[in-house]
């Protein structure tokens, strides 16, 4: 059998694990609630709550507490900015007619991963590996948040777990709503989706207790199987 380098193109592609967009979903969402937990730990904050820092950015700037308004500052542009890099990479890949356009974003956070699991881990008596640590883990989680939700078309999103209590919340009342006799207005629950959303919600909790147990014992290192998950993603095939 001829090395993986010298099959045809479509043997290669072939070859590639395949995951269904729903697994790649709960698998990043759990990779969040597991970042998410180990982001309290480390550092003493959610790194994916962006609604709970920007209205602490409101609060602070009205009391005029400009050191935490830097603070709320270093948690939300980073967050945006890992939002934007996936879009520009994603959007790159998909005009040079790259199969995955999904590989360069999760590429780079599962490198960013490595990196800060080490560095840490070797530093972690140090206080400088904290300074870092939350624009890092805020660029991920909006890098991470922002790559699903293109290749998705919107309808998953790994980080947001508002949205998608909200949305849960949405189609459980579609589900008991009592629709009358021969009302053309007929409601119907979208089960498919209320099971998607309700198994995304388990994944981002399974994660957050994973991390929590992990980051508690282990400290940084608990990125780097976090990371090799990642980059697992990144070669996959969605289908």
């Amino acid at each position: 059998m001829p090395p993986m380098t010298e099959l045809p193109l479509a043997r290669r592609v072939a070859a590639r694990p395949r995951l269904g967009e729903a697994g790649f979903g709960l698998t990043l969402t759990f990779v969040a609630g597991a970042i998410n937990a180990g982001g309290l730990l480390l550092v003493g904050q959610y790194t994916s709550h962006m609604t709970g820092t920007v209205s602490a950015l409101a609060d602070h700037l009205a009391l005029g507490a400009w050191a935490a308004v830097l603070a709320g500052l270093a948690a939300l542009l980073p967050f945006l900015a890992g939002a934007a890099t996936s879009a520009v990479l994603v959007n790159w890949a998909r005009r040079h007619a790259h199969r995955r356009s999904h590989a360069l974003p999760m590429r780079l956070e599962a490198s960013l991963m490595l990196g800060f699991g080490l560095l840490g881990a070797l530093w972690q008596t140090s206080p400088l590996v904290i300074v870092p640590a939350v624009p890092l883990l805020c660029f991920l989680m909006g890098l991470q948040n922002a790559t699903i939700t293109k290749i998705s078309g919107a309808r998953i999103r790994t980080t947001h777990v508002t949205g998608i209590a909200t949305d849960i919340g949405i189609e459980l009342g579609k589900l008991f709503y009592w629709n009358w006799g021969a009302d053309p207005r007929f409601v119907r629950a979208d089960r498919g989706k209320l099971g998607l959303l309700a198994v995304l919600l388990g994944g981002f909790l399974a994660g957050g207790i994973v991390g929590a147990v992990g980051f508690g014992q282990l400290g940084f290192v608990c990125c780097l199987p976090l990371a090799g998950l990642v980059l697992a993603l990144g070669e996959a095939e969605v289908r």
